[in-house]
């Protein structure tokens, strides 16, 4: 049975986690939901159909492609983008902002552009400026390369791919508020306990 953080009534907050691919950040976000009673996943929205196990609000919120447009074009996603196969995955703004206004902590792992649209997104809103904070896992590339070998799961041809994105993202490390030098899975879980607990610090601090 997984151990469980205490959260000690801490304030709620929105934990953007991003990284290259084989960073860890999406088993960082699940255990992190597991390990702190406190903390949600915030629930996306897709165009691809459902897998059989899949529910519907539960896993994400599925939409047709008539229905995900209707709401990009009325602003109701706080981020967007095309993916596989021509699928659309996105965060609705009422998937982050209801939870955290009703005292939810939450944790979401998406791409550095998406951490963008979310910057720009606490510009106008006030409850995201006070409860966000952006998260970066860093892993040299050699690392990188070492972990998607072990993995067996790409070809040569697709870590190539994977590692020349890798190196556009790293470059944005600098733009978040907390940087993660990767190294074991518990290390880098503890480290983004602290980050949580610094982000907790600063928004009593600035409420007070």
């Amino acid at each position: 049975m997984p151990q469980q953080t205490q959260t000690h009534a801490t304030p709620p907050v929105l934990l953007i986690v991003a990284g290259p691919a084989g960073s860890g950040k999406t088993t960082l976000c699940e255990r992190l939901v597991t390990a702190a009673p406190a903390f949600s996943k915030v629930v996306t929205a897709t165009t691809r159909p459902p897998r059989a196990n899949e529910r519907n609000g539960v896993d994400y919120h599925f939409l047709t492609p008539e229905q995900f447009d209707a709401g990009v074009a009325s602003g109701k996603f706080l981020e967007w983008a095309w993916v596989h196969q021509n699928y659309r995955y996105g965060t609705p703004a009422s998937s982050v902002l209801e939870p955290l206004s009703m005292g939810r902590s939450l944790t979401i792992n998406i791409d550095v552009q998406g951490v963008e649209s979310f910057r720009r997104a606490a510009t106008t809103e006030p409850l995201l400026a006070r409860h966000m904070a952006t998260i970066f896992i860093e892993v040299p590339l050699d690392e990188l390369r070492r972990r998607m070998l072990l993995r067996g799961q790409d070809s040569e041809e697709e870590i190539e791919r994977r590692l020349r994105t890798a190196e556009r993202e790293l470059r944005e490390a600098p733009k978040f508020d907390f940087r993660i030098q990767s190294t074991t899975r518990e290390r880098d879980f503890h480290a983004l306990l602290a980050a949580w607990r610094k982000t907790c610090r600063r928004i009593e601090k600035n409420s007070g």
